[in-house]
């Protein structure tokens, strides 16, 4: 589709041409909103039309309303919304990798800011019972303490006014997607401060012309109010606001830096601006930074300077002191400044005219034009999602579908209460005359109570009612499972337990089939959250230029924090380099399909159990799959168990090599002991041996001595006989014997 090139409309002609449109659109899309309308209503219990109530209660008959229709809803959308959507941001081309991972958390980061499980039901919601539910991502100036935050939020169905000639079913093709309510000044002061001097001296010009909420001629018996059912007479200064998307197509410059391989798609404002940015050239590289470059040239005579300090004492110690003979550096610094317009003529700087599709957002108060701005975008920020497409702005919804048999819910119930309370109040036919009708009328209801009667004109007759037939009863039950089955439910889903099976894997098994009955649901769902973190994307790039830290609680609910626009210094170069660039690049976005949709924890614990005692994963995974709330804790005192664990197992082993080494030591004692007792036995035995072998050297000498002695004797004896002359023995005797 063209779209206006040239389109360039601003005050008083862009809040006619604006009004004009939301009238033409309103026009066209009535009768689909009295029907959403009409839905929105039946589905919180606004069942009977006025006329129907007044028949019944002529009849005596209560318009009871058993509503099926909202609890079904409220199952479906519990299921669908049940986890975080999970995203999977994929680089293109040449595209950082590991920032591609950033901004898949960076996406669950604005899911957390913007109370996404919140917003996400609600606009379920509205898919159920509308037919059509919107999600609108934006950029916030004021949160974050003024840094601007990218967030998203649902739309009122209601509220939004489509191009009637749309086909497509996001509306990419529309020529204009119009957001329309009404505010209190104090609301649009707020919401648009430095507005608020236009928006005091602002008037409505559609006071006369409010089709946005059209009246349905249901009645209104419940507490349930509507934005149309406040009373606004209390406050006139009500504002209409517009915020208008429509797309034109621009004229863009794409920049392609060779020295940086980055590449930049700029308007003309920032394409001139672009042109004047300074740039350096030392030794041949092109620095971008002004603070990279000084910092390169001060390092580098910072080496200068120290290597000449260094030739200088190794002249001198050598005993030269000539300065002039120091040799300089064999490199020279080269630094030219310049322009990016003068990389440009050099060819290192590549610049391609084209023309893109770029999304243009006005906002009108009242009769004001407050601000214009161009989105960084070709995809309208207010995304659709439809249940079913009609290739018209104009779905049909669920609650629609299912009307009919919720009507003959009510009808049936009616009709059984109204039965029983006739049953319990006995009609009587009493024929003309026989009794006194006043007398008859006090005393009939009392008990024991005789009523006279004329015979001859006949005895009152008691009429018994008609008994319903069991089909009335079983239609109902019927009908609720036909509007379970339209909306893609099932009893169990419900939480009818007497309709699970026996055994726990039957009911798993169950449970995982039945989902696919939601799955074609979940589909349009999935498919337009793909298209919001599309958008969210280059929103993102746009605002997020200068370094944050964000955190993002995993569905574990552990904290991760990430940092994005991190500026780094290179130690070898000098150069800057950002860390985590999230500001360049091109992404596509992968939904991982049925994320939103809820688990079987204990069946997915155990997968977890036995792939952690196989091996196949740790336990901090397993962690990871049941609820535990402080896992770093429960992780971290796991850890230290584990190490006391250990080194109780060690100091077991330690126990335990003593205990052998004592062992061994004992039988090395006894050993020992042995040996030197053995040692001590032999030496004791060596000295008996060495005492005898003394004591028998003392007797030989002894012996020796002896003999000797004995020798001498005998030897003296024999040599004094020889000597002295004999005079007979006896002679000698007997003088012997005289003496």
């Amino acid at each position: 589709m063209a779209y206006n090139a040239k389109k360039k409309l601003s005050g008083k002609p862009l809040v006619d041409e604006t009004i004009d449109l939301w009238k033409r659109y309103g026009d066209k899309r009535d009768g689909w909103a009295e029907h959403a309308k009409e839905d929105k209503e039946f589905r919180l219990g606004r069942q009977w039309t006025e006329e129907q109530e007044d028949i019944l209660n002529a009849r005596g008959q209560a318009p009871l309303v058993v509503n099926r229709i909202h609890p079904a809803v409220e199952a479906a959308k519990s299921m669908m919304s049940a986890n975080r959507p999970s995203f999977r941001v994929a680089p293109r081309e040449d595209s950082d990798n590991k920032v591609a991972q950033v901004l898949s958390s960076l996406l669950s980061y604005m899911y957390d800011i913007s109370d996404g499980r919140t917003v996400v039901r609600q606009m379920i919601d509205d898919y159920y019972v509308m037919g059509l539910g919107y999600l609108h991502v934006y950029q916030d100036p004021m949160m974050d303490m003024g840094k601007g935050e990218v967030c998203f939020h649902d739309v009122d169905p209601l509220d939004v006014y489509v191009d009637p000639n749309s086909r497509d079913k996001f509306f990419e093709d529309a020529e204009n997607i119009i957001i329309s309510r009404l505010f209190t000044r104090d609301q649009a002061a707020k919401l648009y401060p430095m507005y608020d001097k236009a928006i005091k001296n602002a008037q409505n010009q559609t006071a006369d012309y409010d089709h946005d909420r059209p009246e349905t001629g249901r009645a209104n018996d419940f507490a349930t109010t509507f934005p149309e059912d406040v009373d606004r007479t209390y406050n006139t200064e009500y504002l209409r606001g517009y915020e208008r998307y429509y797309k034109t197509v621009v004229d863009r410059y794409r920049v392609y830096e060779t020295f940086s391989r980055k590449e930049h798609l700029l308007n003309e404002d920032e394409f001139s601006s672009y042109m004047d940015k300074p740039a350096w050239i030392i030794n041949g590289q092109v620095v971008a930074d002004e603070n990279a470059a000084q910092q390169i040239i001060a390092q580098f005579e910072q080496q200068r300077i120290q290597h000449e300090t260094q030739m200088q004492s190794g002249m001198k110690s050598i005993g030269l002191d000539d300065s002039a003979m120091v040799p300089q550096t064999e490199q020279e610094m080269e630094v030219e400044e310049l322009t990016y317009a003068e990389l440009i003529s050099r060819g290192l700087i590549q610049i391609v005219t084209t023309q893109v599709t770029r999304v243009q957002m006005c906002v009108i108060m009242g009769d004001k034009h407050l601000y214009s701005r161009e989105l960084p975008v070709d995809r309208y920020p207010i995304v659709p999602f439809m249940s079913l497409h009609t290739r018209t702005p104009y779905p049909q919804s669920d609650v629609r579908m299912v009307k009919g048999l919720q009507e003959y819910i009510n009808k049936m119930r009616s009709l059984i209460v109204a039965h029983a309370t006739t049953s319990t109040n006995t009609k009587i036919l009493v024929p003309e005359g026989s009794v006194d009708m006043n007398e008859f009328e006090q005393k009939w209801a009392q008990p024991g109570v005789a009523i006279p009667y004329d015979p001859t004109d006949g005895a009152p007759m008691p009429v018994q009612p008609s008994p319903l037939p069991n089909e009335l009863y079983s239609g109902e039950q019927v009908a609720k499972q036909d509007i379970d089955h339209q909306l893609g439910l099932y009893e169990m889903m419900m939480g009818n337990a007497s309709a699970a099976p026996q055994t726990y894997k039957a009911t798993i098994s169950l449970d995982e089939f039945g989902q696919r009955k939601i799955k074609s649901k979940l589909a349009d769902i999935e498919a337009g959250l793909t298209k919001l973190a599309q958008v969210a994307i280059p929103l993102m790039q746009e605002l997020y230029t200068t370094e944050k830290v964000f955190r993002v609680i995993q569905p574990n609910n552990s904290l991760s924090e990430y940092v994005i626009n991190k500026r780094l210094v290179d130690d070898k170069t000098g150069q800057i380099q950002i860390f985590n660039d999230i500001t360049v690049g091109k992404y596509d976005v992968i939904y991982l399909a049925g994320s939103t949709l809820p688990s079987n924890r204990y069946a997915e614990l155990e997968f977890y159990m036995d792939a952690y005692q196989k091996g196949i994963v740790d336990r901090v995974e397993v962690l990871k799959k049941t609820e535990v709330f402080d896992m770093e804790g429960v992780i971290q005192r796991t850890d230290e168990v584990g190490k006391l664990q250990q080194q109780l197992q060690q100091s077991i082993e330690e126990i335990k090599k003593l205990k052998g080494d004592l062992q061994t030591r004992d039988r090395e004692s006894v050993n020992l002991r042995k040996r030197i007792e053995v040692e001590k036995f032999k030496t004791e035995l060596d000295g008996v041996s060495n005492k005898a072998k003394a004591a028998g050297t003392v007797y030989e000498k002894r012996l020796d001595d002896n003999m000797a002695v004995i020798k001498r004797d005998i030897a003296s004896s024999i040599k004094t006989e020889t000597s002295t002359p004999k005079s007979g023995p006896e002679g000698k005797s007997k003088e012997s014997k005289k003496k």
